[in-house]
């Protein structure tokens, strides 16, 4: 009978090329995820429970890797900000997208800032007329309703007073 083969894990490299051919990452995502990656090999090598003991090695690995993977443009914020800008900017406002990227560590820049809040009002109008409908909400509560909902989708007051109102630009 064969020895049955001894899987080696895979190395923390090609777990982040794997991550980042999936989608865009953060600088932020990408430490967390590897952190969680190297400490979770290093117990296993070890048999140890004791994560602590692990971490400085684990740190210094997964920075050096984040650095090699920015030096040959695996991981690029830029790149990142783009496309979280393109995922979301259908769905929701400037200040959710933005909220999300302080999340990541980032912030659009001005460029990217003004375009969204030159499209902001056609965008919030047309999730809002998915949601419900053409026509203005007639009473204080559909009102109310549909203002929680563009506020939660990350749209301001003044593009939700214009979009509940009916009114053009």
């Amino acid at each position: 009978m064969p020895a049955a083969k001894v899987s080696k894990p895979i190395s923390l490299k090609m777990r982040a090329i794997a991550l980042l051919a999936q989608r865009d990452q953060s600088v932020v995502e990408m430490r967390r995820k590897l952190l969680r990656i190297a400490s979770q090999n290093a117990i296993g090598e070890s048999g140890e429970a004791d994560e602590a003991a692990h971490m400085p090695d684990a740190q210094q690995e997964v920075e050096a890797l984040l650095s090699w993977l920015q030096a040959e443009g695996y991981l690029c914020e830029h790149r990142f900000v783009e496309s979280r800008i393109q995922a979301r900017a259908q769905r929701y406002g400037m200040l959710r997208i933005r909220q999300e990227l302080a999340e990541h560590g980032l912030s659009l820049d001005a460029d990217a800032q003004a375009e969204l809040k030159l499209s902001e009002f056609e965008r919030a109008r047309a999730v809002w007329s998915r949601k419900f409908g053409p026509e203005a909400p007639q009473q204080a509560a559909d009102r109310a309703k549909q203002t929680r909902f563009l506020a939660a989708r990350g749209f301001g007051a003044d593009v939700i007073r214009r979009v509940l109102r009916g009114l053009d630009e």
